[in-house]
């Protein structure tokens, strides 16, 4: 299966160049593989240069991960992480994800210098 970079995911979302979300919409259409860190950044573009709200990008992570063409790296971990970022979404997605990739691994608790953070289970403030 092929995978795509960040610029191709955001093309996707954003959709703010209609010749490059053609052709990410074409280069996908036989399927493609979203890593972690390609999820993470395109989520931080959309908040950081997007000025995406946290609803916005809640709407986001849902699309893609119910999108037909897409498969994303260990989706249940990216659900969890999204259910996680639903309750508080002033923890970051980010750290959301990073709390539950660490919990699918067996490589826990997470340590962290995080106050928010650490108020998930999994956890253990420093």
């Amino acid at each position: 299966m092929r995978a795509i970079d960040t610029n191709v995911l955001l093309r996707l979302l954003v959709r703010d160049d209609c010749r490059q979300a053609a052709a990410a919409e074409e280069f996908v259409a036989a399927g493609a593989w979203v890593s972690h860190l390609v999820l993470a950044e395109a989520v931080w573009v959309l908040a950081a240069v997007y000025e995406r709200g946290a609803a916005q990008l809640i709407a986001a992570l849902e699309m893609l991960l119910a999108h037909r063409n897409l498969v994303l790296q260990d989706a249940d971990a990216v659900v969890a992480a999204l259910a996680h970022f639903k309750r508080r979404p002033a923890l970051g997605f980010s750290d959301c994800l990073v709390l539950e990739i660490a919990r699918k691994a067996g490589h826990t608790p997470l340590g962290s210098f995080d106050k928010v953070l650490t108020t998930l289970p999994h956890t253990q403030r420093l």
